[in-house]
């Protein structure tokens, strides 16, 4: 019971930083810290593979949390850089 708890403090403590530093991010910088986001996202799912391999279901919400998120980042960043090009 104390793991999940933690787990889950971790999860909401992450949810509030993370949202404190992007929303305080300026426009100009935002899509290389998109892009750069969705990177070290790419790893975070790389750690949830290994504990939704222990059969953690917060392990497997990661999981496809993370997927989706990098999969559907990759595609805005893409489209958001594809403004750039003449």
């Amino acid at each position: 019971m104390e793991q999940i708890t933690l787990s889950i403090v971790l999860f909401v403590l992450s949810l509030i930083i993370g949202f404190e530093v992007i929303t305080k991010v300026p426009p100009i910088l935002h899509t290389p810290l998109v892009v750069a986001s969705h990177a070290m996202a790419s790893i975070m799912v790389v750690s949830a593979i290994e504990s939704a391999g222990s059969g953690s279901l917060i392990g497997f919400l990661a999981l496809l949390i993370g997927t989706i998120n990098v999969v559907g980042g990759y595609f805005i960043a893409d489209r958001m850089l594809s403004m750039f090009k003449k």
